[in-house]
């Protein structure tokens, strides 16, 4: 029978002392929601009493089928764990589990708390029977455990021990300081074990400073650690913690995880793996990492035309699993390295049909290895690739056709005599055979410029005609800038990711001298790929 893992994530509270985040109250329930259906066994809240969100969220936490788990730490010396203000505030919340950290490196023990290793022991055993005396499953985080392990292994093993003995369900062995290697963390588990702290009443929570919490995790659990602590996509302190994107499917999908360990994680709910990890990113306004294993964009990207040829006969001879397993994609790119391979894959997913030797192959290939000598890019810009095939294969319709654009930038003094930026955009364009002026300033709910870039935008969305409708859920929500030459002949390549209300997500390119006009040009391909796949289903025809 395969031994049970239990998955605890900890995005709430360690993935918040990310530096630059920030959860509101409705985004910890959304995140905890998002959590509970994935499977995983623990969700920590946060700390509450340290801040008036972790505070909030635990009186407004969603029911989950998950344990919420409130953290803290452990009594402070002078005062019994009855009477401790911090701890009675994280007991306060309510919650069935509740997770404390305390020392476990006699040198923290003496110079950051300042007592005597005695005292701090007798704390940590205090601490926990006041939880379990309270019918509460308690955890006792062993913060620092490993290089405490390392200095004075009897005394890393004593805090355990007592915390153990006052009834902690659970031992966490922390690797706080992230630089531990795996097989070190592997040897010292299996040493634990044996000296008598049973393999499943032990976890392990890992950072990632040396980027191997991951490995160190999975190396724990081989050596009998039974429960894992990590966050979604790596979020925590400095470098982060052990992503739990990553672990999950390892421990789903690959060898000797998937025969020897079960989880709450059920093949469905991998699948909405991808989903989740986005989902997050889009929480904390960020890009998603396109290289993240298994959830990222570029994972199961096939940019090489040796690669993309096998891929259509055996999609194993490329690839480690099936996309699909975890919500994921197979992405075939364009650039100057395809093949007829590449092309044609690449032109089926676009629901373009080419057969093989047709002449149009050869000529959007020449055209593509053209276009980035002179400094696009296609590998990451599919909309644009696709929006090219189409006009060469005469399949691309005129939804309108840009007659001229101005775009102004004034720096000037406000009212309140402080220096403002102000954009303005001025676009003509022909829709069905009429010429329309539109012009739109680039100021947000807060009277702050967005740019020239966002101004072209509302201007461009705010009278295409029968069209306007269709652009209503569209929004930019990243634009990159490189420059591919330097000196007086630099050309500017710009590249604009959106998105729209039914949750697809495209990328644009444009390349031009004036880093203006190559942003319009992605954001003209942007809003042509919109109308193309909007177009047909609401019933409306191109010119």
């Amino acid at each position: 029978m395969a031994d049970r893992l239990y998955l605890y994530d900890t995005t709430l509270r360690d993935g918040q002392q990310t530096q630059g985040v920030q959860f509101s109250t409705a985004e910890k329930v959304r995140i905890a929601q998002a959590l509970d259906s994935l499977g995983i066994d623990y969700i920590e809240g946060g700390w509450p009493g340290a801040n008036p969100t972790d505070s909030a969220f635990f009186e407004a936490a969603p029911a989950t089928r998950a344990r919420l788990t409130a953290f803290g730490m452990t009594k402070r010396s002078g005062r019994s764990a009855e009477n401790d203000d911090v701890l009675a505030a994280v007991m306060n919340a309510g919650t069935g589990i509740v997770c404390l950290v305390g020392k476990a490196h006699d040198y923290h023990v003496t110079h950051a708390l300042g007592i005597d290793l005695p005292e701090n022991t007798g704390n940590i055993r205090a601490s926990m029977a006041h939880i379990v005396a309270q019918g509460r499953e308690a955890l006792f985080d062993a913060e620092h455990f490993f290089d405490g392990y390392r200095d004075n292994p009897a005394y890393a093993l004593e805090v355990c021990r007592a915390a153990l003995e006052a009834g902690a369900r659970w031992i966490v062995l922390c690797d706080t300081n992230g630089g531990a290697m795996p097989a070190d963390v592997a040897r010292v588990v299996g040493e634990v074990i044996a000296a008598g702290i049973p393999g499943d009443r032990l976890g392990i929570h890992c950072h990632n400073d040396t980027d191997q919490a991951v490995a160190c995790s999975l190396a724990a659990v081989m050596a009998g650690a039974r429960q894992i602590q990590g966050t979604l996509n790596g979020l925590g302190e400095r470098c982060g913690n052990a992503n739990l994107t990553s672990l999950i499917p390892t421990l789903l999908l690959k060898e000797p995880y998937a025969s020897r360990f079960e989880t709450g994680v059920s093949a469905g709910a991998l699948a909405d793996l991808t989903r989740i990890s986005r989902m997050l990113d889009d929480i904390l306004n960020r890009v998603p990492v396109k290289q993240a294993p298994y959830v990222g964009s570029s994972a199961f990207a096939h940019k090489a035309g040796l690669h993309a040829s096998a891929i259509l006969k055996d999609p194993s001879t490329y690839e480690h699993i099936d996309p699909a397993l975890v919500g994921n994609e197979r992405i075939i790119p364009m650039s100057n390295q395809a093949g007829q391979s590449n092309l044609r894959k690449r032109l089926t997913d676009a629901g373009l049909t080419v057969p093989p030797g047709d002449p149009a192959l050869g000529r959007i290939l020449d055209l593509i290895k053209l276009r980035e000598d002179e400094g696009y890019s296609y590998d990451t810009a599919q909309a644009s690739f696709e929006l090219l095939a189409r006009r060469e294969l005469g399949q691309m319709p005129a939804f309108f056709e840009v007659k001229r654009y101005k775009v102004t930038v004034e720096r000037r003094k406000n009212k309140y005599d402080r220096m403002v930026s102000l954009s303005e955009a001025v676009v003509v364009v022909k829709v069905d055979g009429e010429k329309l002026l539109s012009v739109s300033e680039s100021l947000d709910e807060t009277g702050s410029d967005r740019g020239p870039v966002n101004a072209l935008y509302k201007a461009l969305a705010k009278d295409l005609g029968r069209y306007s409708a269709i652009l209503s859920d569209m929004r930019l929500v990243d634009f990159k800038v490189r420059i591919t030459q330097g000196g007086t002949e630099a050309v500017t390549r710009v590249i604009i990711d959106s998105e729209d209300g039914k949750g697809r997500r495209w990328s644009t390119v444009g390349v031009s001298a004036n880093i203006v006009d190559a942003s319009f040009e992605a954001l003209l391909d942007a809003i042509n790929w919109k109308l193309l796949r909007d177009c047909a289903g609401q019933g409306v025809a191109a010119e």
